[in-house]
């Protein structure tokens, strides 16, 4: 293994919105990492197979899809380390239940700007994010 291949992060998003996973990997891609994208919960799992992850975007609500809790709760058991961050509509204590059963590092707010989210979830893993975030987020920590 080559020492690019050892350094190399990789970041999965999930979202049924392209226009919302071309930001996200606009935002990672402009970070170093190389961003892997998925539009519904097949296409996610079948990256799981196939990849390391280092960090992971997930919509709560993937369409037809499903539901991206349980696959936040997946990306949580394979890779325990990595930086799980989920978008929702909205933060209430459902919300937050399904981010504690599933392993969820941070929740942010379906809204929130990609950096935004970019910029957190890189900080995260290494330097122990703070449990606020100045933009909407509710950190699971």
């Amino acid at each position: 293994m080559s020492e690019t291949e050892k350094t190399t992060k990789t970041a999965l998003i999930v979202h049924s919105d392209m226009s919302v996973l071309s930001a996200f990997q606009s935002s990672f891609v402009g970070k170093g990492y190389i961003a892997i994208l998925a539009r519904d919960l097949p296409t996610a799992l079948l990256a799981l197979t196939q990849h390391f992850f280092d960090v992971a975007v997930i919509s709560s609500r993937l369409g037809e899809g499903g539901d991206g809790w349980p696959l936040a709760g997946v990306v949580h058991l394979i890779f325990p380390k990595a930086f799980v961050g989920v978008l929702a509509p909205e933060t209430n204590v459902l919300t937050l239940q399904a981010a504690i059963n599933n392993g969820v590092t941070q929740i942010f707010d379906a809204s929130s700007n990609p950096e935004h989210v970019v910029n957190t979830s890189l900080c995260g893993p290494q330097m122990g994010a703070s449990k606020t975030s100045p933009e909407p987020g509710t950190s699971i920590q």
